[in-house]
């Protein structure tokens, strides 16, 4: 019996993923729950695992294609054997070349075969190449990747139709390509002389030692390969979180890039600037963020916080708290708290558009933003008005931990009513925070400094904070906002309110 293979469900705001990388392939054995698929959205990594033992009889997608949600992958057959397909002559240098002798010329002047740009979805109609994988004159296999290309969704590589040489390169790296353009040229079952077998037109390394860095880039799935590129990083130096220890795209991204040792060209010492051309992967992100800024009709309204009695709550707490509960009682509990208080006197704030309906939250489930050296991630702390100080805390200071591992999950940091950003632990005076689409509100909160304020007619030094509230006016009125801002300073400056419920 065949068992399908779809896409799962990947979060409310997310309805389509890239195929990353297979790490099963056609009549492989596969085990329950074994990863078969890997996808990657535009906020995270997600592995699809077989339902159950079988075969993995048929794969219907291939690396780089964009998937919409329940879209079939493949098919697994229960109880079936596993295919091992005999290595072929074709393919056998390919992966002993470095220790067997080489091949002999096959058939000069084969059949030519076109490579060209593969469609990847109806939206996307061109590509950038981003890295030749192999050159003019490279023995190739079928299947084996020559070429990759970005489109504004993801990476993806382009494989071999046919072994051969490839004797033509058509565009260069860098060109922007449209579907169906022609990429380069391959003579089907032609060989490469090696060695000794005719004078070499190119280097004296023979063709079957590449530089180690090409071939373990080659093996990166594309997501962590352009980052590679685009850092200038040893592929071999990168320590792999991923399943059987494969180099993740956060990986890359938290890798030191390589000193190199000689330049390839003189360096323009009068130059001052250098002009890189952003991934059409960072011009969708630039794009949504402003969408987020054209859709709502944000304003962000201001207030300041005299923090106190926070402060002295903590220090006078701080001790017991942390030996009954294991953690540290921090700031971020009590603005969770004073929020999801505020959020219920202010319902509008914890609401959402949807069409021409509001959707009104009943429940409070916070995005705490969370900074990482793989970029801004923001998890939600769920029923966080059912949560106590100490739990708001532990889950919070997990999250952090987590995120900086890149151990976070999808339905982690999805589905959340309200944002809370703290800016103040990198210096931030005073921002903007811009909305987290679908949310209505956004508080942003900055870093204490010491300021003159006025107390019952004397002026005297007290550790302020501003805070920042953006909030969509299409859901949200001025009033609303001005007093969700309101009450969320009574209860910092205040927070018996909070136990009394005022």
């Amino acid at each position: 019996m065949s068992t399908e293979i779809r896409v799962p469900a990947l979060g409310e705001s997310v309805t389509e993923a890239t195929i990353a990388k297979w790490l099963k392939h056609e009549g492989d054995a596969v085990g329950v729950d074994e990863p078969l698929v890997e996808l990657e959205t535009d906020k995270v990594s997600v592995e699809v695992p077989a339902p159950h033992a079988g075969v993995l009889a048929n794969i219907v997608v291939q690396e780089g294609d964009t998937v919409e949600v329940n879209a079939l992958l493949g098919a697994i057959e229960e109880g079936g054997a596993a295919v091992k397909a005999e290595a072929s002559p074709a393919t056998a240098p390919v992966a002993t070349k470095a220790d067997a002798p080489a091949p002999a010329a096959v058939s000069a002047g084969g059949e030519e075969i076109e490579v060209r740009v593969p469609a990847s979805g109806e939206s996307v109609t061109e590509a950038d190449i981003g890295a030749w994988l192999k050159k003019e004159g490279d023995v190739v296999v079928a299947d084996e990747p020559i070429v990759s290309l970005e489109t504004d969704k993801a990476a993806m590589d382009v494989p071999a139709p046919v072994s051969g040489v490839l004797t033509k390169i058509a565009v260069q790296e860098g060109d922007t390509v449209e579907v169906g353009a022609l990429l380069a040229v391959i003579q089907k079952g032609s060989a490469a002389k090696t060695n000794g077998a005719a004078p070499a037109k190119t280097t004296s390394a023979p063709v079957s030692a590449p530089a180690p860095s090409t071939s373990q880039a080659a093996a990166l799935s594309p997501a962590p390969r352009r980052v590679v590129a685009e850092r200038g990083l040893d592929p071999a130096a990168i320590a792999g979180t991923g399943k059987d220890g494969r180099v993740t795209k956060g990986d890359a991204l938290t890798a030191k890039a390589k000193t190199p040792a000689a330049p390839s060209a003189p360096r323009d010492l009068g130059s001052r600037e250098e002009r890189v051309k952003m991934s059409r992967l960072r011009q969708t992100i630039a794009r949504r963020l402003k969408e987020a800024q054209d859709t709502t009709a944000m304003l962000t309204t201001f207030n300041d916080v005299d923090m106190s009695a926070v402060i002295e709550l903590r220090k006078q707490y701080k001790e017991l708290f942390e030996k009954k509960h294991g953690i540290k009682l921090g700031f971020m509990s009590l603005f969770v708290k004073a929020c999801v208080h505020a959020l219920k006197e202010v319902p509008d704030v914890n609401a959402e558009i949807d069409g021409t309906d509001i959707i009104y939250k009943n429940h409070y489930d916070i995005g705490v933003a969370v900074g990482s050296d793989r970029g801004l991630v923001v998890p939600v702390v769920r029923d966080a008005d059912m949560m106590s100080l100490a739990e708001i805390e532990l889950a919070i200071t997990d999250f952090g931990r987590r995120a900086r591992a890149g151990d976070l999950k999808l339905e982690e940091m999805q589905g959340g009513t309200f944002t809370i950003s703290n800016g103040g632990i990198y210096g931030s005076l005073l921002s903007t925070p811009i909305l987290n689409m679908p949310q209505s509100g956004i508080l942003g909160m900055h870093r204490i400094e010491q300021r003159p304020v006025a107390r019952d007619g004397e002026v005297v030094v007290r550790p302020m904070m501003y805070l920042a509230m953006s909030y969509d006016h299409r859901v949200v009125d001025g009033k609303g906002a001005v007093t969700f801002l309101v009450r969320v300073k009574e209860n910092l400056e205040d927070p018996q309110r909070l136990l009394l419920d005022l």
